[in-house]
């Protein structure tokens, strides 16, 4: 395995760890300045919030999915960066509404 593949694949082992032994989410919005729109399901690791799960709607409505077991694509990737909620843009927005936009049909 190159080192490439021993960061993905342990990237993934990180995220999807969070993701499945978690019991406490947060869900946020963003409006960017081109009319996408960011949604995250966040979860606490060692006093930050990392985001488990993005979703990207971009102005025409389509999405892009990132997770654990999709880190990135031609359009984008599960940031690595902590959310800061008290300095970030982010809206708290219902579960509800993260997971409607996260099984929404492309």
């Amino acid at each position: 395995m190159d080192d490439l593949e021993h960061i993905r694949a342990r990237s993934m082992a990180y995220f999807r760890a969070l993701d499945e032994n978690v019991t406490v989410r947060y869900h946020f919005r963003h409006a960017d300045e081109e009319g996408g729109v960011w949604y995250f399901e966040a979860v606490p690791d060692g006093g930050e919030l990392v985001a488990v799960k993005q979703v990207e709607l971009t102005p025409a409505g389509h999405p892009h999915r990132y997770s654990w077991e999709h880190l990135e694509d031609e359009h984008g990737f599960l940031t690595d960066q902590a959310l800061v909620p008290e300095e970030d843009p982010l809206e708290a927005v219902p579960v509800e509404e993260f997971q409607r936009v996260w099984g929404a049909s492309p």
